[in-house]
């Protein structure tokens, strides 16, 4: 087995940023059962990263946590968001890119042709793995205003191997919307909630469920939201119990954690 192999890794990505003598000496010694693997794969969690002098990609991210670094895209050129992908995608892992534009996504596109653009959640993805599929997450948002929020932690969701199910535009100045959908929410292991003006829905919905709702308030909304603080401070007041809350706007955030506990329905 190759160094490449073994650390699903190209072999020019291993000569820009690890020690290859003391990576060598490490698997000689599990081959002849001086360490035991398990050991050795705990040794491979702390290893460096790729500097590309104005970022320095962390490949290892995804045998530490599970999931590989996610592109933050805001504030980085269309050049660099491409650099930072090509060398995510050639180390063979899952490209997530959030709060992108269209014209970061051509750039993506130019080196990955099946680059795909979320245009209202503003991500770009490239899965390069089988996408598992697994049920269990509902994406809910108050209002339209909301939908950008909530399609990038359905995007985030979709990315980490899940099939989350939308349930848009139930806010609760028409509850009934909400209401005629109860059965949908019993269903789902784990609830993310979008929601901007008071931020009130995530209580609601809080209060119909056993299962845990993961609030997300949005920067919706008149002048006295503040940019979001509004529902913020109305999530974090909640008087529903299970209701946990991200930042303002973080869809990736709720879509992220969603994933880690819907995946423990799968263990």
């Amino acid at each position: 087995m190759t160094l490449a192999v073994f650390l699903n890794v190209t072999p020019d990505i291993i000569s820009t940023y690890m020690e290859v003598e003391k990576l060598k000496n490490l698997l000689e010694k599990v081959k002849s059962g001086e360490i035991e693997v398990s050991d050795a794969l705990q040794s491979l969690r702390i290893l460096p990263f790729e500097d590309l002098g104005f970022s320095k990609i962390d490949h290892h991210r995804q045998l530490r946590t599970g999931f590989p670094e996610v592109i933050f895209c805001e504030g980085k050129t269309d050049k660099q968001v491409a650099q930072i992908s090509e060398r995510i995608l050639n180390a063979g892992h899952p490209l997530l890119a959030t709060r992108a534009t269209p014209s970061m996504y051509e750039e993506v596109k130019a080196i990955q042709s099946d680059a795909r653009y979320n245009e209202l959640g503003r991500t770009i993805s490239v899965l390069q793995t089988t996408h598992e599929g697994k049920e269990g997450i509902l994406v809910v948002s108050a209002g339209t205003s909301d939908l950008p929020v909530a399609e990038e932690a359905a995007e985030t969701a979709y990315m980490m191997g899940n099939s989350p199910e939308r349930l848009y535009d139930v806010g609760v100045a028409g509850l009934h919307r909400l209401i005629s959908n109860h059965e949908k929410l019993l269903q789902a292991r784990v609830i993310i909630v979008a929601a901007g003006m008071e931020g009130a829905l995530p209580s609601v919905v809080g209060g119909l469920v056993d299962t845990p709702v993961i609030a997300v308030p949005t920067s919706v909304g008149y002048g006295a939201s503040f940019g979001g603080l509004a529902a913020l401070l109305g999530m974090l007041n909640s008087c529903a119990s299970g209701v946990t809350v991200v930042n303002i706007d973080n869809g990736f955030g709720a879509g992220y954690s969603a994933s880690l506990i819907n995946s423990l329905s799968y263990t």
